[in-house]
């Protein structure tokens, strides 16, 4: 496929740096643009704008398919992503459907995250082939997309599990460009990567591996992608030597933005969010904080099981301690997500009610989100709580400490990514056991401040070690961009 564009740098990924909306106030329903955060929006903006760089990604929202509509070829010039522009793909709604939340958020995300009850699921029947077809489409587009938009010999890097299938269907339409995949979820062992039906498991691989670099945010990740590509396609592929061609695999440890982090938190939104929450927590009380989407790896529910073992083995703890817990709904149009946040809100009424007193709620539960609020939460925590079943990363335990006013005791579980970096300074928790994260807990509130200030610097001096924009140097870098 012949390229109709100049595009030096490409990025990827289902959500783009910025929204819009259409506000029915304005005259002529003007279109308004909201910029994202996260990392790649920090990394990309690092370049600067002489870069030349293009982000493609999926239209959302209605506001982003009316801007889409508005424009040729979805090619938006939006001046608050550091200059960049963004193309955005108004795939059809049903295709968009399936391959989101049919394939990417029920099976990938399942698989890699080790969340199927396996007597029951997963069923690999035909609605799942015809939504796997909804999936391949779903990455053509996007593939065809950065073909037309890449100049010769351009450097694209493809982000996540939404994309899989994308480095190989671009390889074939474009070979003179330098491709890469960063995956930001676990990778599954083999064992449980072949629960997907073998001809599927090996066309993940293989568009995984169309790529010239496969990048990971630990090593245990890209271990494991290794592992399941010699169990799947063979020994020996990706090719030990990268040097012999094929695909290279490396480690990129996303990390916070401190810079970011500690100017915006001292803001006077987060100011005023702070005095709130002072108020609900209650004078001289000690805190444990969690800030977690509710979503199903997340272990929110064990979380709070964990802090109710607590207040029933250390009673000395009772009217001293709050949980400040912030769960934000994620993925409410699957009923298993909905299920899973109303069972978290059973949980905190359910301690609050047995062993709340007059002047004292156990737990604080929030489930709206707000960004000041939490970073607020993250300046007043004494013991940050982070025990995901499995997690890619999980930045929150690398903000928190980098936030934290007093030094916080980061208790963390061990199937996070973020334990890789961090583990030598936390209180390290099997996430499934209720007891231990308890006893953890207990620990972690009973350190000497002294002991507590020095982890929480070492702490953060770890998860700051790579920020969004040198961890987006370093893909391009490995890309020879």
């Amino acid at each position: 496929m012949a390229s109709t564009g100049g595009a030096q740098v490409l990025v990827a990924s289902n959500r783009g740096p910025v929204s819009y909306e259409v506000r029915s106030d304005d005259a002529g329903g003007a279109l308004h643009a909201k910029r994202g955060g996260g990392g790649l929006v920090s990394g990309l903006s690092a370049i600067g704008p002489d870069a030349n760089a293009v982000w493609v990604c999926a239209a959302l929202s209605d506001g982003d398919r009316e801007a889409v509509r508005r424009t040729e070829g979805g090619r938006l010039p939006v001046t608050d992503t550091g200059g960049q522009q963004v193309r955005m793909l108004d795939i059809d709604a049903d295709v968009f459907s399936d391959a989101y939340n049919g394939i990417a958020n029920s099976v990938l995300w399942f698989v890699h995250h080790m969340l199927y009850q396996t007597p029951l699921e997963p069923v690999f029947d035909a609605e799942f082939r015809r939504q796997w077809g909804a999936y391949e489409a779903y990455n053509r587009a996007f593939a065809e997309a950065l073909a037309k938009e890449a100049a010769e010999g351009a450097a694209v890097v493809i982000q996540d599990y939404h994309l899989a299938l994308a480095p190989r269907m671009l390889r074939r339409l474009r070979p003179d460009l330098r491709i890469g995949h960063f995956s930001h979820t676990p990778w599954a062992p083999p064992d449980y990567f072949r629960l997907l039906p073998d001809d599927i498991a090996a066309e993940l691989l293989g568009g995984i591996l169309g790529a010239d670099h496969a990048a990971f945010l630990t090593r245990r990740w890209a271990d494991a992608f290794v592992d399941c590509c010699h169990a799947v396609l063979g020994p020996g592929i990706p090719a030990a030597d990268p040097s012999s061609g094929g695909t290279r695999i490396g480690v990129h440890g996303l990390g916070a933005d401190a810079d970011f982090l500690r100017k915006r938190s001292h803001e006077p939104d987060v100011e005023e969010r702070m005095r709130a929450l002072r108020e609900e927590i209650g004078e001289g009380r000690k805190t444990i904080v969690r800030v977690d989407r509710t979503e199903l790896s997340k272990n929110i529910v064990r979380g709070l099981l964990a802090y109710r073992q607590l207040l029933d083995d250390h009673p000395e703890w009772r009217e001293r301690v709050v949980h400040v817990a912030f769960a934000y709904p994620s993925r409410q149009d699957l009923a298993v997500y909905r299920d899973y946040t109303a069972e978290v809100q059973r949980v905190a009424d359910d301690i609050n009610s047995v062993y709340g007193t007059a002047g004292w709620t156990p737990v604080v539960l929030h489930v709206k989100d707000d960004f000041a609020r939490s970073l607020a939460a993250y300046r007043l925590a004494d013991v940050a709580l982070v025990n995901p079943i499995r997690d890619g990363m999980n930045l929150v335990a690398k903000e928190i400490p980098v936030v934290s006013d007093e030094g916080c005791v980061l208790v963390l579980s061990r199937e996070a990514g973020a334990f890789e970096e961090l583990g030598e300074d936390a209180v390290v928790v099997n996430p499934y056991d209720i007891g231990g994260t308890a006893d953890a807990l207990a620990r972690a509130l009973a350190l000497p401040e002294g002991e507590r200030a020095e982890r929480c610097k070492r702490l953060a001096a770890a998860a700051t070690a790579l920020p969004p924009a040198a961890w987006f140097l370093e893909q391009l870098g490995a890309l020879g961009g």
